[in-house]
């Protein structure tokens, strides 16, 4: 890499860091006044202030495409503000060659999503749903607002809180028959995994028969079912922030569950593509400066940036339940605002070039 290589580059990443800054504090201002209202004695500021630190690598990596397409054009908008860009093109460098030295950084900032939602972000996110749920639930049935429901077969399962070693909190345990009558109801204040199922401490079951019910307490019961630590530790953090290997382990268990994998299927080949979707917006900001926005402001720039920033998301969440219902692949789904994106960018540079 060349002085003018990295001098583009350092333009460009210093840009996106500053456009990430800037998002990721309006974020979690705004997500921390949504916390103060779940606030009590037992979740208190301390509390909040730590679930919020957990959760900023889970929005550095969902703010990052974003992030990397305005910061793009910012970046190669400052240079071009300053006829930079002028000087290089008459000193003889194309601009392909402008191209390469732009899609460098991105590249890096693309497989520093990679990583970071694969290895740190599963990590983070299952201590700062665990924390708040510890925090937030008594040991009681249902009290917390933030556990886990499952359903295993005719058993629907929620459980207030799941600590990163694998101890569960708060089982609350409901079971159907045939015909979706309810037959027993259970509760345990905790439960650890032996390698054959969950020991289940404290057990208040109740039984409904045809003319009445039954209560029995347990200190101890073996509860045996294909719900393993490694997949509760997938289902207690939403599918975004789950790593690859994660999202397809579980995406199998629920299908041989016969249950809806669609959501976890489109969140894994929505992560699985995110570094070609950096890749995809970075060419459009590229593109966007050589063409349309090649003589406008900066603030004009962001403005364009974060529309179009915000069309690719939309596009995508609006894919996503259609391929759910239309019935196509949750793969079509993801790439079709990605191709648009590389179809677009490659367009306007021709005309540009």
């Amino acid at each position: 890499m060349n002085r003018i290589d990295r001098y583009i580059a350092a333009q460009v990443l210093s840009a996106v860091f500053v456009i990430m800054v800037i998002v990721i504090g309006l974020d979690l201002i705004f997500e921390f006044v949504s916390e103060t209202e779940d606030m009590s004695d037992s979740y208190g500021l301390g509390s909040v202030i730590y679930y919020l630190l957990l959760r900023a690598p889970s929005r550095v990596y969902e703010f990052l495409p974003l992030a990397s397409l305005v910061g793009s054009l910012v970046g190669l908008g400052v240079l071009a503000s300053n006829s930079e860009l002028t000087v290089m093109r008459a000193a003889g460098i194309s601009v392909q060659r402008i191209v390469v030295a732009v899609l460098k950084p991105a590249l890096i900032l693309a497989f520093a999503a990679l990583l970071l939602g694969e290895f740190v972000v599963p990590v983070t996110e299952r201590l700062a749903q665990s924390s708040r749920a510890l925090a937030q639930s008594d040991g009681e049935a249902l009290r917390s607002r933030h556990g886990v429901w499952h359903r295993e077969d005719d058993l629907f399962i929620h459980i207030n809180a799941v600590e990163p070693n694998g101890k569960i909190h708060g089982i609350t345990r409901y079971q159907f028959d045939e015909n979706r009558q309810m037959i027993a109801a259970s509760f345990a204040q905790s439960g650890s995994y032996n390698g054959e199922g969950w020991i289940l401490e404290n057990v208040r079951r109740t039984q409904f028969l045809d003319d009445r019910t039954e209560a029995v307490q347990k200190a101890q019961e073996l509860w045996v079912s294909g719900l393993t630590p490694t997949l509760l530790s997938v289902i207690v953090i939403e599918p975004v922030n789950l790593s690859i290997s994660g999202l397809w382990s579980y995406s199998t268990y629920l299908h041989e569950q016969g249950l809806n994998t669609a959501q976890y299927l489109l969140a894994f080949w929505s992560k699985l593509l995110q570094p070609v979707a950096i890749l995809a917006l970075v060419l459009v900001a590229i593109s966007f400066v050589f063409g349309p926005l090649r003589s406008v402001t900066v603030g004009q720039r962001i403005i364009a940036g974060v529309i179009v920033g915000l069309v690719f998301k939309f596009s995508q969440d609006l894919l996503g339940p259609a391929s759910t219902v239309i019935g196509f692949t949750p793969l079509l789904a993801t790439a079709i605002p990605i191709i648009i994106c590389l179809v677009l960018g490659g367009w306007l540079l021709r005309r540009a070039g």
